[in-house]
Parts: C-alpha cells; structure tokens; sequence
C-alpha cells in the first residue's frame, strides 16, 4: 500500500522538544515535496513546514523557523520534524503529506497540492 505514516508525538511540557518521524511505503519520496500540518481542536488544518525533494529548500509558518527544523533522508523514506521550545498552543495532531515535485510553482501552504496525507500524531504541549 502507498502510505504515509507518522509518529513520534507524545506529551511534552513546556519549553520541551520532541521529533516526529514521517514514513513513507510503497513509494519513493525522490520526487516528492514534503510538509508538515497540523490541526488543534476546533481549528482547520495548518501547514507548518515544507521541504523540497531535494532537501535543499525549505519553508515555515510565520514564527515557526528557529522553533521547528524539518528534514528528511530520501534513501530510508524519512521525513523529519523537530520540534523546540514548545508551547500550549502548539498542541495538535501533526501529519506529513507528500505533492509532486512538479507542484514546484504553487504555494507550498496549498492544501490541494497534496496528493497523500498521513494519519496524524498527537503533540500535547503541558506541564
């Protein structure tokens, strides 16, 4: 089956660190652009951080860089998010999809770009 997984989340307290991981299976991630979103309770969706296929471009949510680091290994099909200095309101599921590299025009934050999402992983920021 072609699918994203993610995993990682947990309770952390605040000021706290966690990383997620993002695998994929069944296909490569080679021409793939990856992000990750997020959606706290009664929100929409989010998108929080991008990175290209090549892994030499990324892009974040306004007050997320410095705070967040994404990342990726193509040969093991890993995406990564670290996550720093992490607060309440950074509390929500997290998910990682994929759009094709040849999307490379539209905005990264596009939701419909996306062709494959993950089922999510739960990040509850408390003390």
């Amino acid at each position: 089956d072609v699918q994203l997984q993610a995993s990682g989340g947990g309770l952390v307290q605040p000021k706290g660190s966690l990383r997620l991981s993002c695998a994929a299976y069944g296909f490569s991630l080679n021409n793939y652009d990856m992000s990750w979103f997020r959606e706290a309770p009664g929100k929409g969706r989010e998108w929080v951080a991008f990175i290209n296929s090549f892994g030499d471009y990324t892009a974040y949510a306004d007050g997320k860089k410095g705070q967040f680091r994404i990342s990726r290994d193509n040969a093991n099909k890993k995406v990564y998010l670290e996550m720093h200095d992490l607060k309440p309101e950074d509390t929500a599921v997290y998910s990682c999809a994929r759009r094709p590299d040849s999307a490379w025009a539209a905005p990264v934050e596009s939701l419909d770009q996306y062709n494959l999402w993950g089922q999510g992983t739960q990040v509850t920021v408390s003390s």
